[in-house]
């Protein structure tokens, strides 16, 4: 004799959907943790981009005025540089640090691009601009930079 199929009995049990469920999750959060480690070498990838825009903005402002500007103030978004003419001309806008802050760069002062001018004879004849790095990008260690004419040390 032929047993008849009960079609109540088709589909997934609660178990076998839990399971999933819970797969699914544990596979979210693993990469949910690889992509923090991504973002923070893309921040600091971006602060290095910034910073050679930066030295490359300078380069053609001392090529045009013999000398660099010379203001004192950190610079990022609104600072004193753009009022000589840095911005304007030779950057569309002066970049800001990416957040959120990266340890060994655990505070937005250190966080921050800060420019400080060498004035000798009324000229800025050389500059610092100091910035940090939260982990190993592009050959450049961790912590506190400072870029020159010479490049990044």
């Amino acid at each position: 004799m032929k047993k008849l199929r009960n079609k109540n009995n088709s589909g997934f049990t609660l178990i076998e959907l839990l399971v999933v469920i819970a797969i699914i999750g544990l596979l979210a959060s693993v990469v949910l943790l690889a992509l923090n480690g991504a973002r923070a070498k893309s921040r600091d990838a971006k602060r290095i981009a910034d910073v050679r825009q930066i030295a490359s903005a300078l380069e053609l402002y001392f090529n045009d005025y013999n000398g660099y500007p010379a203001s004192t103030t950190a610079v990022g978004g609104n600072g004193d540089i753009a009022a000589y003419g840095l911005t304007t001309t030779y950057m569309g806008q002066f970049p800001t640090a990416p957040t959120p802050f990266d340890s060994p760069c655990a505070s937005a002062a250190q966080n921050a691009y800060v420019y400080s001018p060498k004035i000798s004879s009324g000229i800025a004849a050389s500059y610092t601009l100091s910035f940090c790095l939260g982990g190993t990008t592009g050959g450049y260690s961790a912590g506190p930079h400072t870029l020159t004419q010479g490049g990044i040390q």
